[in-house]
């Protein structure tokens, strides 16, 4: 699968139209420390590997930026145990 994903900055979140409407991610940011707090993809569309799309691309802009991330939310945190390689960006807390 292959999402054009966007970053909206004024919102603080990463989103693509998908089937059924809008999935995201969303964030905030306090200094070098980001959190994402929230992921939503619609009904339609779940099941198909969106949020782990959406979710990955929030974790690369955090690496791109030198960001550290607080897990939340808990398909970010499900995440993070499925996808290793993302764990050294996790904010110990």
């Amino acid at each position: 699968m292959s999402l054009e994903i966007l970053h909206d900055e004024k919102r603080r979140r990463f989103r693509a139209e998908v089937t059924g409407g809008e999935a995201r991610l969303d964030y905030r940011r306090d200094g070098g420390v980001v959190d994402f707090h929230s992921t939503y993809v619609p009904e339609e569309a779940r099941g198909g590997g969106v949020a782990a799309e959406i979710v990955s691309r929030g974790f690369d802009w955090a690496k791109e930026n030198g960001l550290r991330v607080v897990p939340s939310c808990s398909y970010v945190r499900t995440f993070v145990k499925r996808y290793p390689e993302y764990e050294p960006l996790v904010e110990e807390g």
